[in-house]
């Protein structure tokens, strides 16, 4: 015999029909593992030399070499995805900013135009998950 639902089963149910819940489980998702996976990546350059995508102008202003820069990059993006499977509404905001400040960067240096679209794509999937946070939080 079928016992009544709960408040709770129709939450859970409601959840597997909610399109824009499970938008949000995949950006909360895909913007906690990437940020992860490219900042320990900092610390051994696996999948790519990340201090290509340098501009100069950063060594030059800060004084710190291009690969303990970005080691500290590194931190910061493995910050960012803790941030937003702990705190997706703050994480998202932080991710985004970042992101735009990738932008800026890549955009000093020729020849990664194409890699600064993509992470303009990408900011718009955090900020779409930091509005969806709204709701979920």
């Amino acid at each position: 015999m079928a016992r009544p639902m709960t408040r709770s089963d129709y939450v859970v149910a409601e959840q597997h029909t909610d399109y824009a819940h499970q938008a949000y489980t995949i950006l909360k998702f895909g913007f906690t593992v990437a940020p992860i996976v490219a900042g320990l990546d900092k610390f051994f350059n696996l999948l790519v030399d990340w201090t290509q995508y340098l501009t100069p102008l950063v060594p030059r202003w800060t004084g710190i070499a291009p690969t303990d820069f970005m080691m500290v990059v590194g931190v910061i993006e493995i910050i960012a995805g803790i941030v937003v499977v702990v705190k997706p509404k703050i994480g998202a905001w932080v991710v985004t900013a970042w992101l735009w400040g990738i932008i800026i960067n890549l955009l000093l240096v020729p020849g990664y135009y194409d890699v600064a679209l993509r992470d303009l794509g990408l900011s718009f999937g955090a900020l779409a998950l930091a509005r969806l946070a709204e709701r979920e939080e």
